[in-house]
C-alpha cells in the first residue's frame, strides 16, 4: 500500500470514529433537553453545537464515499 493510501485511510477511519462519537453526543444532549422541564440557554446552544458538528462529520464522509457500518 503506498503512503498516500495508507494515510487517506488512517484519516477516513478517525472521521468515522470523530462521527460516531459526535452522533452520541448529539443523541445524548436532545436527551438532555427532552428530560429537562426548562432547559438552560447554555443546554439549547451545546445542541446546536452538537448536532453542526454531527452533520459537518456526516457532509464530509458523504464527500469521501465512506461506508459506515454498511451504509453509505
Amino acid at each position: 500500500m503506498t503512503r498516500s493510501k495508507k494515510l487517506r485511510k488512517e484519516f477516513d477511519n478517525k472521521l468515522v470514529e470523530q462521527l460516531m462519537q459526535q452522533k452520541e453526543e448529539w443523541n445524548r444532549q436532545q436527551r438532555l433537553i427532552e428530560n429537562s422541564l426548562e432547559p438552560s440557554a447554555e443546554v439549547l446552544y451545546e445542541l446546536k453545537v452538537a448536532e453542526a458538528k454531527y452533520f459537518f462529520y456526516l457532509r464530509e464522509a458523504k464527500k469521501r464515499n465512506l461506508r459506515i457500518g454498511g451504509w453509505k
